[in-house]
Formats: C-alpha cells, sequence, structure tokens
C-alpha cells in the first residue's frame, strides 16, 4: 500500500501519479511495466516515486484495491436496485463492467495475466470476509428467500462459486476477444445453470 507521503500529496498531484500508474499497467502487465515510464508521464523525479510506493507492484495493488473499490460500490447500487436478486446483481454488474468500464485495458492485462494475489485482491468485491461488518453489508442486501441456503456460512460459499464463475468469464472475454454480446450469451448460460440447478 502506498506511504503516508502519497496520501499527503494535493489531490491534484496525487491524481496525476495515480493516472500515470493506471496508464502503464494498462498498457502492459504487471511484469513488463516501466516506472520510468510512470514517473515520465506523472512529470516526478524517479526518487519520488519511491517516496509514495515500495516498488511497481506496490502501486499495482494501489489501483487494484481502488479499482475493486469503485466495482464494489457498483455491485452494491445493483444489488439494491435489483431487490437483492444476487444473480441478477452480478449479471448487471458483469455487463457493466464489459461494456462501461473505463479501465477496461488495465483489466484486460490483470486478468490475462492472473496471478492468486491478483485474483484475491478483485474476487473481495463480493465475498470479502476480512472484516465480519463488510460481509454483513454485503449479505444484508441479498434476499435470501431466492436461495437455497440455511445461513451466512452457506451464503459465502455461494459468494466464492459465483466469483468463480464472474472471474473466468472476464478472462475468457479478453483472452478469447470475445465481443459484448458474446462474453454476456456465455456468461448468462452459466448463471442460468447455478440459478435452476444442475440436476432435474
Amino acid at each position: 500500500m502506498p506511504k503516508q507521503t502519497f496520501y499527503n500529496l494535493p489531490e491534484e498531484k496525487k491524481q496525476t501519479l495515480i493516472s500515470a500508474v493506471e496508464m502503464e499497467f494498462s498498457r502492459v502487465p504487471l511484469y513488463e511495466a516501466s516506472i520510468s515510464n510512470i514517473v515520465k508521464e506523472a512529470d516526478i523525479p524517479r526518487g519520488s516515486f519511491y517516496q509514495y510506493f515500495d516498488d511497481k507492484e506496490d502501486a499495482f495493488f494501489f489501483l487494484l484495491d481502488d479499482v475493486s473499490f469503485k466495482r464494489k460500490e457498483i455491485f452494491i447500487d445493483l444489488l439494491k436496485t435489483r431487490d437483492g436478486d444476487l444473480v441478477d446483481a452480478i449479471t448487471g454488474f458483469f455487463q457493466v463492467v464489459i461494456t462501461k468500464d473505463e479501465n477496461l485495458d488495465f483489466m484486460r492485462n490483470a486478468f490475462l495475466n492472473m496471478t492468486y494475489k491478483i485474483e484475491d485482491a478483485f474476487t473481495r468485491i463480493f465475498n470479502d470476509q476480512k472484516t465480519n461488518e463488510q460481509f454483513k453489508e454485503v449479505s444484508s442486501l441479498i434476499d435470501k428467500r431466492k436461495l437455497n441456503i440455511s445461513d451466512d456460512r452457506e451464503l459465502f460459499y455461494v459468494m466464492q462459486i459465483l466469483t468463480s464463475v464472474v472471474v473466468r468469464n472476464f478472462a475468457e472475454k479478453f483472452a478469447r476477444n470475445l465481443s459484448d454480446e458474446e462474453a454476456m450469451y456465455h456468461f448468462n448460460i452459466e448463471m442460468n445453470l447455478l440459478k435452476t440447478g444442475l440436476y432435474q
């Protein structure tokens, strides 16, 4: 995570640096990214970068956490507007991200070069159990009467399953260069199978 000096920056300089970080990680994946490009775009000395971040991985995960936090807000809004229908909200979330996301190149690079750490940061959108309060917030918005579960422990596992489908479909869209329509078609088939059940 960024150092305190980053948070002490004036908002305009902070946003300039974030934009430079995003531009670099949208251009190439983490392992190919260049701190030189970031500092050049942000118009700061190279030494200043290390006053704000430990290394490029630190900057990458700060950006990923920031993007994930914004995605979580979208997901929560969808749960509210779709009457707590979990599958409907996740389907809407997938559609919003692939069709309206301004960070799509960043997401493409992250998903095509997925590591456990990247997946973990992204999946916290849906099933963050770091604190009980965060999980309770999401759980309280879900209409559990529509789900075949008995408690929040089972809800957590449902969220794990749905999250796996979301992550795999993002990766497939980017890896196979699917159109938005094709990606939604595949995603809807999988969501419908989960919603109706696999057994007769």
